[in-house]
Formats: structure tokens, sequence, C-alpha cells
């Protein structure tokens, strides 16, 4: 058997998340795909997967296998795009991922559209609110919402989205003014995991170098976005969230945002690659689409947050 193709076998099965599933995306039958596992089972000299009838889990050195097979199969990729030059069209399986409600509400709907563009490209969306490790988990593009730090990726800024403090005009009706974040500590919290469940941080006041912490006790906790936005909306409590999560509701006037003066810088927005992707044309393709898209809607958002 050719190990390139029980790698190829194996990295489906992850992907999939059963042996029928890589069987399904590979055209092979399930017993073909077990055959091909315990090929490269016998190679290696190690289980790669603990199989049960209901679920696959990787071992120890099935998890640092699955990483070297993803690094092998993408240089193997790229060896082919390079050589094949400008007679390479953008085909095959496009791996993005994204943060849950970035991804959801503004990814996605560039996604769909530039399926419609390239019909020979198929696409695996991940929405994750945690960092996804791109080349160890074989991932072409991300969007990603923060300060980068790694030196191994390709990032193109498409914009930035402010912290902002908000709540709704019928909660602020029914209780005391908010001017400084030390208010904070007198009002109902709608918290968010990702923002704080117990304290808001603050940038420090001029002359000074200590940041600003308000402790609170959340009246609820919830740990979705849409959920906070909503318990916001129905007056609920103050909330935190970025900007992009409430742009309809501020819009609509459902939502206001607080403390405008006492925000933190706003944070990038960029869709990165790892070093050479950008080669691979279906990933060019993809970036060249997406990018002007996704400066529009960044730019729109925060003209119309900048409004409000």
């Amino acid at each position: 058997m050719d190990r390139i193709d029980a790698m190829k076998v194996f990295v489906a099965t992850l992907d999939e998340g059963s042996l029928a599933g890589a069987g399904r995306r590979l055209g092979k039958s399930p017993a073909a795909v077990s055959r091909a596992i315990a090929f490269l089972e016998n190679h290696v000299g190690a289980e790669l997967l603990h199989r049960t009838t209901r679920s696959l889990k990787l071992s120890e050195a099935g998890q640092r296998y699955a990483v070297a097979c993803r690094r092998v199969l993408t240089d193997l990729e790229e060896a082919d795009i390079i050589a094949a030059g400008e007679r390479s069209a953008p085909r095959g399986l496009l791996t993005i991922t994204a943060p849950v409600a970035a991804g959801e509400t503004v990814l996605r709907p560039i996604v769909d559209a530039f399926m419609d563009e390239y019909p020979a490209v198929n696409v695996r969306l991940y929405f994750l609110d945690r960092p996804a490790n791109l080349i160890d988990e074989g991932i072409d593009l991300a969007l990603r919402i923060q300060n980068l730090v790694d030196s191994t990726l390709v990032a193109i800024r498409v914009g930035e989205v402010r912290r902002v403090v908000a709540a709704a005009p019928r909660y602020l009706e029914q209780h005391p003014l908010i001017e400084e974040p030390a208010d904070l500590a007198k009002h109902q919290i709608v918290a968010m995991t990702h923002f704080g469940l117990e304290s808001w941080s603050f940038p420090p006041l001029p002359g000074s170098s200590v940041p600003r912490t308000v402790q609170f006790a959340p009246r609820i906790i919830i740990n979705s976005i849409r959920g906070a936005v909503a318990s916001a909306v129905e007056g609920r409590g103050v909330t935190r969230m970025f900007s992009y999560h409430i742009a309809d509701e501020l819009r609509e006037g459902k939502l206001r945002i607080l403390l405008a003066d006492a925000e933190a810088p706003a944070l990038p927005v960029h869709l990165i690659a790892p070093h050479g992707r950008l080669q691979v044309p279906k990933v060019r393709a993809f970036a060249d689409f997406a990018v002007p898209r996704l400066k529009a809607h960044f730019a729109r958002l925060t003209a119309d947050a900048a409004a409000r």
C-alpha cells in the first residue's frame, strides 16, 4: 500500500470523525479505510487510533503522527502546485477557521459567494472560539481578531473592532447614570466568558500606568454571544462585546454604547495563512476574493459604531 495514500486516509478519518465518513469523502469502503490505518500503524509500530463502535480517539503517538502527516501532505500539495504553475486552477478542499460569531455573520456569506465563483473548490469551515494551530490542524486560512505575534504566519489586515460596553435604552432609563468605569459596580452585568466574569479592565487615566479594573458580581453569566446580546437587549443589564457582535442592535437603537472615551484600543482583524499557503491557487483565490469584502464590511461597521 502507498504510504502517502494511507496518510491521506488517516487525515480524512480525523477530519470526518469516522471511518465511514472518510470512506465517503475518498470514495473508499470502510474496510479499505481500516486497512489503510492498520497499514500505517504496522509501519510506525504503534497504535494511532483508539477505535470503538461509537468513537475514534487519537493515541499519544497518533497525535504526533497526525501533525507530521498534515505537514507532509501540505508540502506535497504545494510542490505539485508550484510545478504546475499557471496551469493549475483553484480546486480541491479549502479549510478555513474563524471565531464563531464572526464566522457565522461575516465570513460565511463571503464563503458562499466564493463557492459560486469557484465551483471546483469545496470548503470546510471551522467556527472556533479558541486559537487553532493552522499547521498542526491542516487549516489553510483563519480570520483572527487579536494582536498577532506569530511570525510563522502571513497576515493580511482587513479591519479592526472595538471592545464596547453597551446596554439597552430601557435599562439605562431605570438605573443610575454611567459616566465612568467605576459606575459599573452599581449595575447589573450580563457577563460573557471572553470579556471577564468578575471584572472588566479599562485603560489607565492620563498620567497613570495603572489600568482601571471594575469588580462586579454578574447578574447573569452566558457562554453564548447571541444569548448575551439578547439578554442585554431585553434590559437585563450592561454587557461587554466586540462592536461587530451588536452592529444590528446599535443600528436599530436596541443597544447604546457606553464609556466610549474609556475604551481600550481597537483590536486588528487579520486574514492569516501559514507561509507558503498563499501560493496554492485555491488559497490565493479565496484571499483575493475575501480581503476586499472583509475590508468593506469592517470599515462599514467601524463607521456605524463611531456614529453611535
